[in-house]
Parts: C-alpha cells; structure tokens; sequence
C-alpha cells in the first residue's frame, strides 16, 4: 500500500479503538473467575478488582455505533446536514433509555465539535409524520425516552468523550465548548430550578476517567454546572426533582390533611346524630335507624302506633291492650250475660209483670 493509504489508515483505525474502548468502558464486563484458576496471581487481582468495581451500563446489545442523523432524507437515505453518532446507547433497564456519545481524540477545535452538536440539535428538532398520522420528532419514531413532563421536554443527551490523543488539551476545549453552544444547552430560570425544555444536555468526560470509575463515577461535566457527577445525575435533573418531590409532598400532605378535615366533619356529625338519637320511653333503648326515620316520618301517636317506644315495647303495648280489650268486651258479655239471667228469673212463663 502506498504512504497516503498507509498515513490514512494508521490515522483512521485510532478513532474506531477508541470508541471500542468507550464501549467497554461504559459496559464495564465482568470476567469468569472461573476461566482463572491458571493464570498468574496478578491477572486474578486484576479480575478481581474488576468484578468487584461498580457495574457499567447495559448489554454490548445496548450499543450501536456509526448510527445515522438525517436532518433531510431519511433513515437509509440520510441527506445532507446531518450528524453519524459515534455511539447510541439505550438501556432503560439502567435509568438511561436513550443516549448518544460522541468520541474525539483531541484532534478536533472546539468550533468542529460545535458545529457537529449543531448537527445533532437540527435532527433532534426535526419531525415526521408518524404511524398515526400525527407529526412526531423523527428520534422518537426509533427510540423510547422520557415524554414531556410538566411543561418540560428536554431533547435526548449527547456525552462527549475526549480520548487525549492528539495534540489539543481538552481542559481548553471544553470551556470554549461551553461558550460556544451555550444556546442548545442552557436551561431557564423556573420556580426554585432550572428548566431544560427542548434544550439538550451535554455531558463531557475523559477515556481515562471513563476506564478508572466507570459511568457510576463522579466524572462527567454537565454543561452549566461548575461540578463533576455521575452519568445518571449528569444527564438528569436533580434540583427539578428535588423541587417537584417537594411540591407532591406538600400536595400529599395538603389531601391528607383535607381527608382528615372531611373524616373528623363526618365523626364530628354521627356523633351530633347519635346524641340526636331518641330513646325508647319504655325500656330506654335507643332507636335503629329504620325505627328513628318512621318516628320522624309519623311523630303523633295512632291506632297501634307509638312513636315513642321501641318496635319491642310497642309490640307489649299494643299487645296488653289488645288483652285489655278482649278482657272488656268479656266483661260486658258477662254482664250483658247476667242482666239477661235476672230479668228472665223475674219474669217467669204465666205471670205478669
């Protein structure tokens, strides 16, 4: 092969290892300890230290690299202006359905880097008619992540990863970075924090951090913030969270105290209504419910009917005068019985009266 071959190659090959190694990184894979038992003590503590370091992120399933952007044209057909992900990451298994990673060997000026994320802000902001007929951004016809939220619907995260190869410091680039796409990734002002809504969150870290702590690492640089975080943390919103956990509280708390507010009104009103209860003038008992509506229904005393008395005592008292009244008539019947008997004795067959 000839020196340009040569010179494109040994320059071209460095950038696919290092997003390789970005993806090991991240994955972080566990060796056999088992398949060890041969190998020298300081590859068995090495092993070691690598099953016992933080788990990485997902399954080498999760990952896909050189995954088309097409700001125009479509999926297989990308048109011009459109951003290649060096890495797309999905694992909602992990916190993290969607992420896109972008691998740089210092080789690029802060200004390539900008335009590259401009690439991607153009493509995030695209929509396409969907399977429903209504317009949706084309990234969520392939990928799942988090709906809008309560007014706030921040495009997926783009992770840059510098791989200090070449000659550029990113401890320099970054910052000019910053400056530069400050519009795609600064949030605004809300109540109590910073709102991300259509903005996209762009995180920046170094392999070599990468390989030592591994994405649970407090290693990765959240534009806008001044502090290094975890991934998960980096490319959430934690003062937000923070903030509505507070308010659902507060709301909870709120409900509790209102359907504590109704149950004390309601015991508040059986007892009013238990000490409205009216008793049985008989034996004292107090009315069931059915017996206090027909009391209240018909409260002057009728015919077999005593509103002041329980269904018991009523039932004695209708039954006793029953009994009482039975005992009249067989008094009178008796008398009438008697009287008769007299005046026949007196006026007997054939004699005058």
């Amino acid at each position: 092969m000839g020196s340009t071959a040569r010179g494109a190659g040994s320059s071209g090959t460095t950038h696919p290892m290092a997003v390789n190694e970005t993806v090991i990184a991240m994955l972080r894979p566990k060796p056999d300890l088992r398949l060890l038992t041969a190998e020298p003590a300081e590859a068995k503590a090495a092993a070691q230290a690598a099953v016992d370091a933080p788990a990485g992120i997902g399954t080498i399933a999760s990952y896909a690299t050189e995954v088309p952007l097409p700001a125009t044209g479509t999926w297989g057909a990308p048109g011009k202006g459109g951003a290649q992900a060096d890495i797309v990451l999905t694992a909602p298994q992990n916190q993290i359905p969607l992420l896109f990673i972008e691998v740089d060997n210092c080789h690029e000026t802060a200004e390539e880097i900008a335009a590259k994320l401009l690439k991607y802000s153009r493509f995030f902001k695209r929509t396409i008619k969907d399977t429903d007929g209504k317009d949706k951004p084309m990234w969520r016809t392939r990928w799942m992540a988090r709906v809008a939220e309560r007014g706030e619907a921040p495009h997926p995260p783009v992770l840059i990863i510098f791989n200090h190869i070449g000659a550029r410091d990113p401890n320099r680039t970054i910052p000019r970075l910053q400056e530069l796409t400050r519009p795609l990734w600064a949030g605004e002002p809300a109540d109590g924090f910073t709102s991300y809504d259509r903005k996209i969150p762009i995180i920046a870290t170094g392999l070599r951090n990468l390989r030592a702590h591994g994405p649970s690492g407090p290693v990765f640089l959240r534009f806008g913030r001044t502090h290094m975080q975890p991934l998960r943390e980096a490319i959430g919103n934690p003062r937000r969270d923070a903030v509505l956990a507070r308010r659902a509280e507060r709301v909870e708390a709120q409900q509790a105290e209102y359907q504590e507010q109704l149950r004390r009104a309601a015991e508040q009103k059986r007892a009013e209504r238990e000490a409205a209860r009216p008793a049985c003038a008989g034996c004292g008992t107090k009315f069931d419910n059915d017996r206090w509506e027909n009391t209240q229904l018909s409260p002057e005393p009728g015919h077999r009917w005593h509103p002041t008395l329980c269904e018991p005592c009523e039932d004695k008292t209708v039954a006793a005068a029953d009994q009482a009244e039975r005992d009249r008539l067989e008094q009178e019947a008796a008398s009438t019985a008697e009287k008769a008997r007299g005046w026949r004795s007196r006026f007997r067959p054939g004699q005058a009266p």
